[in-house]
């Protein structure tokens, strides 16, 4: 019989490595079959939350109207960038789908003679516009679409917006925002790339020119290390709400008095459903709200509603309730004389949001 070799301690001790090592590959395995069975049962469960989203019919759409004087009000041009920071988080806080911005004062807003930027008084509803826009993009797309301007001065004292649409470098979402870039690409397949904030670019299927923003629509479900570049289509800004129920931020829009509120309102019908906030109006506690397409909330200054009806040439009434379906004093017995616009847009969506679920909810 032959003799068995006896194991020096450096072999017993490679011994030990090799199986602590195998027995710590085995637990990695488990491990992350674990974590991506948690992965799919997440994934899953967000699936049934955004087709239960969906089933609240999310094609409506809700607009604000605020007048820019508000940042007149404001005593330094750190305190007027802050309040436009307010405003913006009312606006995503409520999902808000687009902001106008009004004179109030009966000046025209192409008079650029008067703009003097942020730090003196020049006009402010310039002033709040760029800076409602500059936070509602996303933060890698900023140096592409906002070049250094005076009005953004003091842009780092806000809190960010962080919507769904403001996505991290190492987030998946398989919808991104993002800039065409200029690059080149074979004529036989007309196609572009898009810088959407991650590592690789995206392709999409159309030609476009640099420098456009677009929402891009994913082809990949999920990141992928392999690929040179990832493939999407570009899409509307609004089907990311439509068809996964994802908020996607609001546009911003600027009117030259209060009567272009209405009349340059870029949807086809117009909004359906006008409602108006003035301490004289009825109260909020017995209104209901009717089921609608697009609803309109306009909120006034200092002087309120009645100050711009009075300079708006082209509109004939003396009474602002006539412009509105329904005129709301949406915080009745108020213990303050006043009550400042960025208080009373969180005071006014706050009593209309479970009005406006219900009112579009499926069982309507």
């Amino acid at each position: 019989m032959e003799k068995k070799t006896k194991l020096t301690g450096k072999e017993w001790t490679e011994i030990k490595r090799k199986k602590k090592l195998l027995k710590k590959k085995r637990l990695e395995e488990k491990l992350a079959k674990k974590i991506k069975r948690d992965q799919e049962a997440e994934r899953k469960v967000s699936e049934e939350e955004v087709k239960e989203q969906i089933k609240t019919n999310d094609d409506y759409t809700v607009s604000i109207a605020v007048p820019g004087s508000i940042l007149a009000n404001a005593q330094s041009p750190e305190l007027r960038t802050y309040l436009a920071g307010q405003i913006a988080r009312a606006m995503v806080v409520f999902n808000v789908d687009e902001v106008i911005v009004f004179d109030e004062s009966g000046q025209s807003l192409n008079d650029k003679e008067s703009f003097k930027g942020i730090t003196s008084k020049g006009n402010p509803n310039i002033q709040l516009a760029r800076i409602l826009q500059y936070l509602e993009c996303p933060q890698y797309l900023r140096k592409s679409f906002f070049p250094k301007h005076v009005d953004l001065q003091y842009a780092g004292l806000l809190n960010p917006l962080d919507c769904p649409h403001h996505l991290r470098m190492q987030e998946w979402c398989k919808y991104r925002e993002g800039v065409v870039v200029n690059r080149p690409v074979s004529k036989d397949n007309p196609s572009s790339y898009v810088n959407i904030g991650m590592l690789k670019e995206a392709r999409v299927d159309k030609q476009l020119s640099a420098g456009i923003r677009v929402t891009v629509k994913l082809k990949q479900d999920e990141p992928n290390d392999k690929l040179k570049y990832y493939s999407g289509k570009v899409v509307s800004p609004s089907s990311p709400r439509s068809e996964a129920g994802l908020y996607w931020g609001y546009s911003v829009r600027l009117a030259p008095s209060l009567g272009a509120i209405f009349s340059q309102s870029p949807y086809p019908d117009g909004y359906d459903i006008c409602i108006g906030t003035s301490e004289k109006g009825t109260s909020i506690d017995q209104f209901q709200m009717p089921k609608f397409n697009h609803l309109l909330v306009v909120f006034g200054g200092l002087k309120g509603l009645e100050s711009a009806l009075d300079v708006d040439p082209d509109l004939h009434t003396d009474d602002p309730s006539h412009l509105f379906d329904h005129y709301l004093n949406t915080c009745p017995n108020q213990g303050s004389r006043t009550i400042r616009t960025e208080e009373a847009l969180l005071i006014t969506m706050s009593g209309l949001r479970s009005r406006i679920h219900e009112a579009m909810s499926c069982d309507m």
